[in-house]
């Protein structure tokens, strides 16, 4: 860590989101240290301190900050690493969750954030119209393999891939279902406990640390007398105790194929300081669904 670490915050509204002030995790954006609070993702832990840039646009380097509050997520994209190997460009602010000990830097820019070279750009972007680099690009001939495309391929892409060898292992499950259901709010819960009842195998996912879906930032929602965020838990808790029933969370539903085939991605130590050896980093599931 770099730096004299900042107070947990001084711009969250008292009384809103879902944290735990006792505990607490340090984390560094770009040589910076933070505090942030358990539940916080990247982009609330940055937001609570005042850090509104968190990344410059692709062509013209305007300034840009946190648009969404999920995995739809188009601006921050960060490089979140914690050791040598351990790094992964463009990932999503709004997604990923701190953890005590994390590197988080940002993209696209040199020879900083603030202030960035390549921001020139946005001033001479009249000439820069949409389609102007398949006229610019042509003449002298040769000049494309020794100038064009080598200027291209730097300025291609937003992360850096890393070049250590990755330390970490994956593994893959195979699984059949009569009912997978992606998104675990209300109607998700409502629907995996009354496919359960029936008997049928059911399998609910969702992207999040915790099910609840929208019910995490609505704290006046009432569910059968119940706080909506709490009624969740309750019947999550329920759902996890049926032998039937398979729940997971930080597990994305990225493919949807032929005759119920869907492909998922689960982050299983994503969020870990210092992960075991003997878990995965990431599983993927490969799922034949009925419904």
């Amino acid at each position: 860590m770099s730096g004299p670490s900042k107070p947990i915050g001084a711009f969250r509204v008292a009384g809103a989101g879902r944290h735990t002030p006792a505990r607490t995790a340090r984390f560094t954006f770009d040589g910076k240290t933070y505090t942030a609070m358990e539940g916080d993702t990247v982009a609330s832990a940055l937001l609570a301190h005042g850090v509104h840039l968190l990344g410059r646009s692709f062509k013209y380097h305007r300034p840009r900050g946190v648009l969404t509050a999920g995995p739809e997520e188009p601006n921050a994209l960060l490089d979140v690493s914690r050791d040598a190997g351990r790094r992964q460009p463009n990932v999503r602010a709004t997604v990923q969750e701190v953890f005590d000990g994390a590197k988080i830097a940002s993209q696209n820019r040199w020879p900083s954030l603030s202030f960035d070279v390549s921001a020139v750009n946005d001033a001479v972007s009249p000439f820069f119209a949409a389609g102007f680099y398949y006229k610019t690009f042509m003449w002298p001939k040769a000049a494309w393999h020794k100038l064009y495309e080598p200027m291209i391929r730097k300025a291609a892409g937003l992360g850096v891939a890393p070049e250590e060898e990755d330390p970490d292992h994956y593994a893959n499950r195979y699984a059949h279902c009569d009912v997978l259901i992606a998104g675990a709010g209300v109607a998700g819960l409502t629907a995996a406990l009354s496919a359960a009842a029936t008997g049928a195998s059911v399998i609910l996912v969702d992207e999040q640390p915790e099910v609840g879906g929208a019910l995490h930032f609505d704290t006046s929602s009432v569910i059968e007398g119940q706080n909506g965020f709490d009624w969740a838990q309750g019947v999550a808790a329920k759902l996890k105790a049926m032998p039937n029933v398979t729940v997971l969370t930080r597990t994305t539903v990225f493919g949807y194929y032929n005759h119920g085939f869907l492909g998922l991605a689960e982050r299983v130590t994503d969020h870990v300081a210092k992960p075991s050896k003997a878990q995965p980093r990431e599983r993927l599931w490969q799922v034949r669904a009925n419904v």
